[in-house]
């Protein structure tokens, strides 16, 4: 009598090692974390492991009902990471993303709030911490991660700069706005400028992104989001006339293509553009 042999499971094992390897790549704690949660939820609902992983399986998972084109993409993308990962670790010989279709992210469009809506956000935040959120996210762009663990040491007053930890840990440093410098002699020198009020470290970023949306309710604006603000920053810098590369840097995106998003937003030209047609029909009432 014969028998099938089974692959055992070292899933924990190999993800494990998937860890150690993205740190070896200095890949964000947040990235990881989310990647490795991504990948357990996908073995927990298809039944697959890393060994028996199939295209079958990755086309199940990505393509749930319920999910936004957006989703879709970014589990696609972490299984493609994941996988790739095994070859080069040589877990497995192929790549069973490369029998699935791959999501395609929409193209999405920035959704700022306008300058008087950002006040009147401000002027209902009731804590000055949370005042502190709105200021940094729309005079420097910071998203919530972002805010939540900035330091004292992150400000130098003497060159008026900005230093920003941003995703994948990558550090920029960006020109200090004045009510930004303000703020910033308010503040602590050293250490974080947002601690946690119950646990050591810094506040975290659900708590930033929580305080900034009451406020927004408090205003008025329900549907508002706390990155709004950071495409306010960017739209405000555009219509500006800031030059794009300036924008991108400023924004700090990998690739100007996300910058250029932005110039869509132009309303007034649009308008102005929308007014000169003079087409002389009427319209009856």
């Amino acid at each position: 009598m014969t028998t099938t042999p089974t692959l055992w499971d070292d899933t924990d094992a190999l993800l494990d090692d998937w860890q150690a390897w993205q740190e070896a790549q200095d890949l964000s704690a947040r990235t990881i974390g989310e990647r490795e949660g991504t990948m357990r939820h996908l073995f927990a609902t298809t039944g697959a492991t890393p060994r028996t992983l199939a295209p079958r399986d990755i086309v199940a998972y990505c393509g749930r009902r319920g999910l936004s084109s957006s989703s879709k993409a970014s589990y696609h993308a972490t299984v493609r990471a994941f996988c790739v990962w095994m070859i080069r670790a040589k877990v497995r010989g192929d790549d069973p993303t490369l029998d699935t279709p791959r999501p395609k992210r929409a193209r999405t469009r920035p959704r700022p709030l306008s300058i008087a809506a950002v006040r009147s956000v401000y002027a209902a935040a009731n804590r000055a911490r949370t005042r502190a959120y709105v200021l940094l996210a729309v005079l420097a762009g910071m998203r919530v991660h972002e805010i939540a663990k900035i330091r004292g040491e992150d400000i130098d007053l003497d060159r008026d700069t900005l230093l920003i930890v941003g995703k994948g840990g990558a550090v920029e440093i960006v020109p200090l706005h004045p009510d930004l410098r303000a703020l910033a002699e308010t503040m602590p020198r050293t250490g974080f400028w947002f601690p946690a009020y119950t646990v050591e470290g810094c506040v975290g970023r659900q708590a930033v992104g929580q305080a900034i949306k009451r406020a927004m309710v408090r205003a008025g604006y329900d549907q508002a989001t706390p990155h709004m603000l950071r495409h306010s920053y960017g739209t405000e810098l555009v219509q500006g006339g800031a030059d794009m590369r300036v924008v991108q840097e400023l924004m700090r995106h990998v690739d100007i293509s996300t910058t250029q998003i932005y110039t869509d937003t132009q309303w007034s030209a649009k308008v102005t553009a929308i007014n000169s047609l003079s087409l002389n029909l009427r319209l009856a009432a």
